[in-house]
């Protein structure tokens, strides 16, 4: 990862630690459509830990946050996707981006975006590519002013986890 070197007092990004996890979460809960779907407790529930276990041991992973002299103020999560479309290219997909509410208007989500950017060029591919939700028009408008084009309708499907067999 290049991580982006800071001026005095500075914003900059790094890769995330274990120790950022529980900030994360919290940015990703502090707003109506992210508190219905994310818990953030003291202790944090177990999901997240090995969500964080399972990003941090794959090399296809950036979690990166925007640390303001110790204090992080933005997250994005960076995944590197092989295909077979577009003749063999890679692509990198762009989820979970949060900027404190206290940060916003201050193109924090620019910086984090042209990091995301750089890194999908430097590692070679081809596209980069998001969802937004459909609620979230002024998400839509700051893409767009970045560059992205909604070409594609997304569609998701959410699933509920079985429950366990007699065979498990």
């Amino acid at each position: 990862m290049s991580e982006e070197q800071p001026e005095a007092g500075s914003v900059r990004m790094r890769m995330a630690t274990r120790d950022d996890v529980p900030r994360i979460i919290q940015l990703l809960a502090d707003d109506p459509l992210g508190a219905s779907r994310e818990e953030y407790a003291d202790p944090l529930p177990q999901a997240y830990w090995d969500a964080w276990a399972a990003i941090e041991a794959d090399a296809n992973q950036r979690l990166v946050v925007a640390d303001d002299a110790g204090t992080v103020i933005g997250v994005l999560q960076l995944t590197f996707i092989p295909g077979l479309t577009r003749r063999g290219s890679w692509r990198a997909q762009v989820e979970g981006v949060r900027v404190d509410g206290s940060q916003r208007g201050l193109r924090l989500g620019e910086r984090l975006l042209t990091w995301a950017i750089d890194e999908a060029r430097a590692r070679g591919c081809q596209l980069i590519q998001l969802t937004t939700d459909k609620q979230r028009p002024d998400a839509h408008r700051f893409y767009e002013r970045l560059g992205f084009t909604a070409t594609h309708e997304g569609m998701k499907l959410q699933l509920k986890p079985r429950p366990p067999s007699d065979a498990d």
